[in-house]
């Protein structure tokens, strides 16, 4: 294999497979990156058997010269090294050759690295998918339901179920949950898809890290995003990148039942306030069990959040509400699940719901139902 190619091409292309390369693996092949060199453009792999990552540099792209390929061929080199040679390297074109027992030459300007390169025949073969159903949603837009879910996922492997976001589609319509069984984060929308039956629908469990990678490599732009979806995989497209994860198995619980349909105390508030407000009040609060906040009405269209800590002291602060609806309330909750429920609104105004002091409660913006948070409430007296 002998080709030259942009530094900054090749770069981001490592960088986007390395997110997929675990240090700790039990299979030491995936301790690397493979690359395939033909005369389209060169490819690169990075695995951790959960998740998988191809990115794919073309010969050329609007007219410009990216890469030229003197001889096809491949080679696995370790992730570690290989990532930090190239992005140290002093010149923009960077030249890399295989030889014999696979040793690599990698050259740009004066400088040369020889790297002992692996036998790609041993690197595993990514998933073959049948792509029966193909969905498209807009990339950016799958970014910020990523961000808007992810954060609920439960960190403990008790229930490893909840350590992933429960995807389901129906009527082109995409819906995304995520619970620690605390807290939960939904979001909805609305997607396009290819050879879709009218009864066509998929209910998948995809893990958090999984999404959490995907994120970082999906752009703020409307490019549109491929889904495939099968039983133990998904397959997520752009134009220059594959990216595979397992899927988690098993049932995820049913969370329709914890949505409540009703409300006893309306609240419209100005989310930067309220976020702000809770923040200062959870500095004190941040030693104590859970970091618990206090939150009750005032009057018609004020609130109170406090904390207190009896050795370190206590806050009280009031927030103006554009109106409150219904019954006075008194309620405590986690300071953290809060923050990361409101930073997920990308709304100046929300509404929340109440339905009593030891019920789940709703943060919402507006009348809109594509995307709800629903926090449990602490007992505290």
């Amino acid at each position: 294999m002998h080709f030259r190619i942009q530094k900054d091409y090749l770069v981001r292309g490592v960088q986007d497979v390395m997110k997929a390369v675990s240090s700790r693996t039990t299979i030491p092949i995936l301790t690397g990156i493979k690359l395939v060199a033909d005369e389209s453009g060169v490819t690169l792999t990075g695995s951790d058997s959960d998740i998988s990552i191809e990115s794919f540099i073309p010969i050329e792209e609007n007219g410009k010269e990216i890469a030229e390929v003197l001889q096809a061929g491949s080679v696995v080199l370790q992730a570690k090294y290989f990532s930090e040679i190239v992005k140290k390297l002093p010149k923009e074109q960077v030249e890399l050759e295989v030889g014999s027992h696979f040793m690599t030459r990698i050259k740009s300007g004066k400088s040369e690295v020889n790297l002992n390169g692996l036998d790609p025949e041993e690197y595993p073969h990514l998933p073959q998918l049948e792509e029966h159903h193909v969905f498209h949603i807009p990339g950016d837009l799958l970014k910020h339901m990523i961000r808007q879910t992810v954060f609920a996922v439960s960190t403990s492997e008790t229930r490893p179920i909840l350590t992933g976001v429960n995807w389901k589609v129906y009527n082109s319509e995409l819906v995304c949950i995520a619970t620690d069984s605390h807290r939960l984060a939904l979001r909805k929308a609305r997607v396009e898809g290819r050879n879709i039956p009218e009864d066509f629908r998929a209910n998948v469990v995809i893990p958090g890290k999984s999404l959490t990678e995907l994120s970082k490599l999906l752009d703020e732009s409307e490019e549109m995003v491929d889904i495939v979806v099968t039983e133990n995989q998904v397959l997520f497209r752009t134009k220059h990148i594959l990216f595979f994860s397992r899927l988690l198995e098993g049932n995820y619980p049913d969370t329709s039942r914890l949505i409540p349909n009703e409300s006893k105390t309306d609240i419209f508030v100005n989310t930067k306030e309220l976020l702000q407000a809770i923040d200062r009040a959870s500095l004190l609060a941040r030693d104590g069990r859970n970091n618990v906040v206090k939150f009750s009405t005032l009057d018609s269209d004020m609130i109170e959040i406090s904390s207190n800590s009896p050795e370190i002291g206590k806050v009280v602060e009031e927030v103006q509400c554009e109106q409150i609806e219904g019954e006075e309330l008194k309620i405590s909750f986690s300071a953290k699940y809060m923050m990361d429920a409101l930073k997920a609104l990308d709304s100046t105004e929300i509404k929340i719901s109440f339905t009593g002091a030891m019920r789940p409660f709703l943060i919402r913006t507006g009348n809109d139902d594509t995307i709800v948070q629903l926090i449990l409430p602490v007992r505290t007296y």
